[in-house]
């Protein structure tokens, strides 16, 4: 394994069953508490939050330390989007040299570039002559608190 990576440790198709609607709160107050925010507005199922193309969305677990700075950390699960187009400044799941990373995909006036959100990671160039392809954007990252 490379340093200069977050690694996928597994990929896993979702498993959509019955929708599993839970309590979702109109607002919460970051601030200082409003006794009139705590009533319950509708019910939320993740599933349909999460998962736009289920044919084409996979739960990713990462780890590693290259994306720390775009809040994705050892340990998270990525919600991931096969049918989503790659555009510069997105979060991507590619794969370099025949293995799995996770980093911003950034095109500009250089070329292509996977970019970690960690200062002592170093880009990746990936057009002409590397072995380079996206395998997907990321949508959501899971992570605890």
């Amino acid at each position: 394994m490379k340093e200069n990576t977050l690694y996928i440790v597994s990929i896993a198709k979702p498993e959509i069953k019955d929708p599993q609607f839970l309590p979702a709160f109109n607002s919460v107050q970051a601030g200082f508490p409003s006794p009139a925010d705590d009533y319950i507005e509708k019910r939320l199922d993740l599933n349909e939050l999460v998962i736009s193309h289920p044919v084409s969305t996979f739960y990713v677990k990462v780890e590693g330390e290259s994306m720390i700075e775009a809040g994705i950390r050892s340990g998270d699960i990525l919600v991931v989007d096969r049918s989503k187009e790659p555009v510069h400044g997105k979060i991507v799941v590619a794969v370099v040299g025949g293995e799995f990373t996770v980093k911003r995909f950034v095109i500009n006036k250089e070329g292509a570039w996977l970019v970690p959100e960690n200062p002592t990671f170093k880009p990746i160039k990936v057009d002409g002559g590397v072995d380079f392809q996206i395998w997907g954007v990321v949508t959501y990252i899971i992570h605890k608190t």
